[in-house]
């Protein structure tokens, strides 16, 4: 069963597709799906995509077109088109408990590389190399002080243009990858959805 009341929702751009992250707390997972909002995916009466409980898909909704996995299974990914009206999705696990902020990127780009090398619909990825850990940091802190500016526990949605506006405007002479998951961490924090921990220690 999937505590649909433990997940936080947001939809955010990234590789000029919509994305939305689901978290959920008491298991330190991190989920992403690329395409479209896709609130009630995850139904308790859902079967299982082959990969695992963490990537079930209503059959009633959806079709599998494949899915993969990296890191011994912490990242997990299956590709699927809505039955309805044809759109293609992306779903991503992580399961990062354990790992330090950094290592937990890292996953997330491995993970999202492999979906990315073997998605069905063409993808716009980030340019630059990957972000080392000062950088991260760097931008993670950019993307916080964008979000003074705002209330306390600001949906991520809501200041999500202003965040990343930021952030590639403080990388303007030398971008790199990460920056996306940089200011959707941060603005997942500022919302209250994820805890402080999760940011890089010289961001927090």
């Amino acid at each position: 069963m999937i505590d649909l009341d433990a997940i936080g929702r947001d939809v955010v751009a990234a590789h000029g597709r919509r994305l939305e992250r689901m978290h959920r707390r008491q298991r330190a997972v991190r989920a992403v799906a690329a395409g479209m909002a896709v609130a009630g995916a995850f139904a308790a009466a859902a079967l299982a995509s082959g990969i695992g409980p963490d990537l079930q898909l209503d059959p009633a909704q959806w079709t599998i077109l494949g899915s993969g996995s990296t890191d011994h299974g912490r990242g997990q990914y299956v590709h699927a088109k809505r039955i309805g009206d044809g759109s293609h999705s992306t779903f991503m696990v992580e399961h990062d408990a354990g790992l330090s902020p950094y290592a937990a990127f890292l996953l997330h780009e491995r993970t999202r590389a492999a979906a990315d090398s073997t998605s069905p619909v063409p993808v716009q990825e980030e340019q630059g190399p990957i972000c080392a850990p000062a950088e991260l940091t760097r931008a993670e802190s950019v993307a916080l002080r964008a979000l003074a500016a705002f209330p306390a526990e600001t949906p991520p949605d809501a200041s999500k243009e202003e965040v990343d506006s930021a952030v590639a405007s403080a990388f303007a002479a030398h971008r790199c990858r990460g920056l996306a998951y940089a200011s959707e961490r941060a603005r997942f924090v500022y919302a209250g959805i994820e805890p402080r921990r999760f940011l890089m220690p010289g961001a927090r």
